[in-house]
């Protein structure tokens, strides 16, 4: 058994099919196939259950399968590591972001390319939670996302405090301020994250504490299509202010609440126990350096 076999025999597990993974390994079928046959006979034992042109993955293939994904991966990550010592920084750093958080990423890249031309970069968007699934998955190597989250799994570096403002129709109001209780008789539209605990659940929260039932009639993972809502005159909503460098503010008020500590929290972060690249370390350190 070794690396290349471990390779073919991974593939063909996410294909279900030899022809797909054979297309996707480029090589033709008959090699894979013997490659997948030779460590059959090697351990003695069936990976497979044929089922026509599909393969269905057996209980020892299914443990072979996930041991070999983390040899794989260790692989990728000493290649990387040895690739890094002492060579000049190059290559793709993948990068994930939420949508209000885009306001870190342009001077950050901007003085990284400066120091470091020869880095190209790879931007995802979504929310908190799918980010941490990325960076698990190793789709990306860091994000940053906006808490709360759990983040156990991984290292981070808090990034500064941010308020929240409310945000609605530019005809719906000539003031820059606004009292909590005054959203009372105001349909909301908030940000929600694909999953766990949010923004959302923040602002129901402090609307509570004002003795009041927020009237939230759409929840959102984007707060650029909040935005176009609130554009058309179909609510309100509530968005960390650092937002808006990245989104278009045309039409829209943007106002202060008076009286309310309302905080939203944001970090970068990135695996732990798990090789970083030099690419993506230098680029953490961009936080410290770029005011």
């Amino acid at each position: 058994m070794d690396i290349k076999q471990l390779r073919y025999f991974s593939t063909v597990v996410e294909e279900g099919q030899i022809t797909r993974a054979a297309k996707k390994l480029h090589m033709a079928q008959p090699p894979l196939s013997q490659q997948l046959k030779l460590l059959e006979e090697e351990l003695g034992l069936r990976l497979f259950e044929r089922n026509g042109r599909n393969l269905e993955v057996t209980d020892a293939g299914k443990i072979l399968y996930k041991r070999a994904k983390e040899i794989l991966h260790k692989m990728e990550e000493t290649i990387k590591e040895v690739k890094d010592t002492g060579a000049g920084l190059r290559g793709t750093l993948s990068i994930g972001t939420v949508k209000s958080c885009f306001s870190y990423i342009p001077d950050r890249l901007r003085y990284f390319r400066e120091k470091y031309p020869l880095v190209t970069f790879r931007l995802i968007e979504g929310d908190s939670y799918r980010l941490a699934h990325y960076i698990k998955n190793r789709e990306i190597e860091l994000a940053i996302i906006r808490l709360p989250l759990d983040i156990t799994d991984f290292d981070s570096l808090p990034l500064p405090m941010d308020h929240f403002v409310v945000v609605m129709p530019e005809k719906w109001s000539t003031h820059t301020n606004i009292q909590m209780k005054e959203l009372a008789d105001i349909p909301l539209m908030l940000l929600q994250q694909f999953k766990g605990i949010g923004l959302y659940e923040i602002v129901v929260d402090k609307c509570r504490k004002h003795g009041f039932e927020p009237q939230v009639i759409c929840e959102c993972p984007d707060a650029s299509m909040l935005i176009s809502l609130v554009k058309s005159g179909i609510g309100a909503t509530l968005l960390p202010e650092s937002a808006f460098p990245a989104l278009d503010a045309t039409g829209i008020k943007i106002m202060n609440i008076n009286d309310e500590a309302f905080i939203s929290e944001s970090a970068i972060i990135w695996p732990k126990d798990r090789y970083l690249s030099k690419k993506a370390v230098r680029f953490i350190e961009t936080f410290k350096k770029v005011e």
